[in-house]
């Protein structure tokens, strides 16, 4: 059975393309069969991220009905498939429920896992791929402006019945200022289902077009993502700094 998963954020630059771009490497480590698409079309970065930003068709040819779902799914090195969106701003458009979920239910039964990278925030573009999901992450920083719009999108998955599965923590600093796990699972209602901390591969391997999982595997940031993964797909998966995060992750750097 496919698992639709829209990955969503109140508010942009939380991590949300990224967190796409490693749960598909990662997911694809696993041997699950993942396919990534780009449903942010005013904003779209899932190309860039993976290196190839410019197609010959893209979801935006899927939507206007120029061309079918199979002529815009592309092979990534790291195992999954992509159906990415035009960056140029002739493309541009807000695609409806009832059109996104057309394409993203013509790919169950292809897939074990289709991720779904939506706009940020709250529009209707966002609005659109979240209804058409059944499930959904959510993915923030623990910083309350970035946690009050995770709250909201929350509300907003509730109203149109698609199972929050939680929240993920991007860029944890372990500073004194963010917000603690328990403070966030308390003030979404959501469980943490992963946290990411700041990592310098990760804006490296942005850099260089490559999911971190891929280009530094052994990093601390790669690891936590492989965790996710594996949270998703049911395995059990600790990374190597595991035990030394429990002895000393109360200290604060």
């Amino acid at each position: 059975m496919t698992r639709i998963i829209v990955v969503s954020s109140g508010k942009g630059g939380v991590g949300k393309t990224t967190l796409v771009s490693n749960l598909a490497t990662a997911l694809s480590e696993l041997n699950r069969n993942v396919i990534a698409v780009d449903a942010n079309l005013t904003t779209s970065n899932l190309g860039l991220h993976l290196g190839i930003p410019l197609y010959p068709k893209t979801i935006q040819d899927v939507l206007k009905r120029k061309a079918v779902v199979k002529d815009a799914l592309y092979y990534h090195p790291a195992g999954f498939r992509v159906v990415p969106a035009d960056v140029s701003l002739k493309k541009l458009m807000i695609p409806k429920t009832d059109t996104l979920l057309d394409v993203f239910y013509k790919l169950t039964g292809d897939a074990d896992f289709v991720l779904i990278d939506s706009a940020a925030g709250l529009g209707r573009e966002a609005k659109a791929a979240i209804e058409a999901a059944d499930e959904m992450i959510t993915v923030t920083n623990p910083e309350l402006p970035a946690l009050t719009d995770a709250l909201k999108l929350a509300k907003l998955a509730e109203r149109y019945e698609t199972k929050n599965l939680g929240v993920v923590l991007n860029r944890v600093k372990n500073e004194s200022h963010e917000i603690s796990e328990s403070d966030v699972e308390e003030f979404l209602n959501l469980p943490i289902i992963g946290r990411v901390h700041e990592d310098r591969n990760v804006r490296k391997a942005i850099a260089n077009k490559t999911p971190v999982v891929m280009y530094k595997s052994g990093s601390r940031s790669a690891q936590q993502f492989r965790q996710i993964a594996a949270r998703l797909a049911g395995e059990e998966y600790r990374p190597r700094s595991f035990l030394i995060e429990k002895l000393f992750g109360w200290l604060r750097f």
